[in-house]
């Protein structure tokens, strides 16, 4: 009877819920269910907080820090100005400057600004350097000389910044304690040199050099030869000679001694403007006083003398160069060379040719057969115009000793005695009119060539 009583009620007890655990079965059944739910359900856990992570230092950082200890509170602009010209790194010195300038009580003046500046230039910082001067323009610090001429110098180094120079010199020139000084002048007439490229361009910046000139003098600031030199460049160059000479002579006024560069803008310069004695005065008097030319020099004279027809002026100056370890180009070898050839020297310009060759040891054999080439080609083409000078119907009576040129088509002639109906007639050659393009061409090469035309 027990049995049958219970029965109904066990079975009751083992119906799963719908929402019971699979694991309802192995907790207590006798636990009521919010029980069984809290075990079931895991205890909170705590709150993980993150671990920080502790950066190292970088050796850059370190040696800031080390500086930053180093300067202690109240530090001077001297101070800081040493601890700037110690750092190795211009980033820090950068980071440095920066930082002692937001301290209180404390401001960067110009030595601190002309350091940093500097330090900043020679590492090729440029962008954080021109940031730093237009700062300084601006009023950062109060200006000196040696600030103002080191911006003048970073300007004049940067193409873009041609006209800032100028506009620094302008502020330099209004104000009261700083002058503009010699090395000003000089980064100045350096800066506008380098325009003088061409010709028409040199008369554009030309008046700059007088303004600058006439305020320099106005300022009592005495020139050396360098600054003086710079002046007399640009006159020659713009073909004022006369200017130029008018400086020259007043070198003496200043206790300045003119030098080799002195003597070579000015000797150029009448060379170019066809004052070609004078300019040979100007090289006399240097050679007299020991100094040598620049091979520029040389060359300008060698083809200005040989121009004029004045060829053992020239030839003495080409020797002068190569006794001088100096040897002249092509073309004032051939502007020498094919000039005797042209006033009928043919036979003193081989002679020269070959004693040019034994005095310049640069002289190559490709030159060498260049210049024999040329000296060919002038030598037959001054041949054909006496021969039309003389040509009369058609019977002409020449003697030729061995007249040759390369291939190129003005002819070749070797050993011809008669020149019959207009046609050459030539040993070993086929004929060619005088009518046509006075050619023949032959592949025969010969030392000496020489023509000689029977009147």
């Amino acid at each position: 009877m027990l049995g049958k009583f219970l029965r109904p009620i066990l079975s009751a007890s083992r119906k799963r819920h719908p929402f019971s655990s699979p694991f309802q079965s192995l907790l207590n059944p006798i636990l009521p269910s919010h029980l069984h739910r809290r075990f079931l359900c895991s205890p909170p856990s705590p709150t993980v907080l993150p671990i920080p992570i502790i950066r190292t230092q970088t050796p850059l950082e370190k040696q800031f820090e080390t500086w930053v200890q180093k300067l202690k509170p109240g530090f001077s602009p001297s101070d800081v100005d040493e601890a700037l010209q110690a750092q190795s790194d211009p980033d820090l010195a950068l980071d440095l400057f920066r930082w002692t300038a937001q301290q209180r009580g404390y401001k960067h003046n110009d030595l601190t600004y002309l350091t940093i500046i500097k330090i900043l230039i020679s590492r090729r910082r440029y962008h954080l350097a021109e940031t730093l001067v237009e700062e300084v323009l601006a009023g950062a610090c109060e200006m000196s000389v040696p600030l103002y001429n080191s911006v003048i110098r970073f300007c004049c180094g940067r193409k873009f910044l041609f006209n800032r120079a100028f506009d620094v010199y302008k502020k330099m020139w209004k104000s009261d304690d700083c002058k503009p000084t010699l090395e000003t002048y000089a980064m100045l007439f350096n800066l506008l040199l380098r325009r003088f490229n061409k010709l028409n361009v040199c008369y554009v910046y030309l008046h700059s050099v007088r303004s600058l000139t006439k305020q320099m003098k106005s300022s009592g600031v005495i020139p050396d030869t360098f600054v003086l030199n710079m002046i007399i460049k640009a006159y020659s160059k713009c073909l004022e000679v006369d200017e130029a000479i008018r400086v020259f002579r007043e070198m003496g006024l200043y206790g300045c001694e003119p030098n080799a560069y002195t003597y070579g803008y000015i000797a150029k310069g009448l060379c170019e403007k066809g004052r070609v004695g004078q300019g040979m005065e100007f090289y006399k008097e240097m050679r007299v006083r020991g100094l040598f030319p620049s091979s520029s020099t040389y060359m300008i004279l060698i083809c200005s003398l040989a121009m004029e027809c004045r060829f053992e002026e020239a030839i003495d100056v080409c020797f002068d160069m190569l006794s001088n370890l100096m040897a002249p180009d092509l073309l004032t070898y051939r502007t020498l060379l094919e000039g005797l050839c042209r006033e009928g020297r043919d036979s003193e310009a081989f002679d020269l040719l070959d004693e040019l060759r034994k005095r310049d040891k640069l002289m190559n054999e490709k030159t060498f057969k260049t210049l024999l080439n040329g000296l060919h080609i002038v030598d037959f083409r001054i041949y054909l115009a006496c021969l039309e000078a003389k040509c009369w119907g058609d019977f002409i009576i020449l003697s030729l000793n061995g007249l040759s040129v390369d291939s190129t088509g003005y002819g070749c002639l070797y050993s011809s005695e008669a020149l019959v109906g207009g046609d050459f007639v030539m040993e070993g050659s086929p004929c060619t009119s005088i009518n046509g393009s006075y050619t023949s061409f032959c592949n025969s090469w010969a030392l000496d060539y020489k023509c000689f035309l029977l009147n």
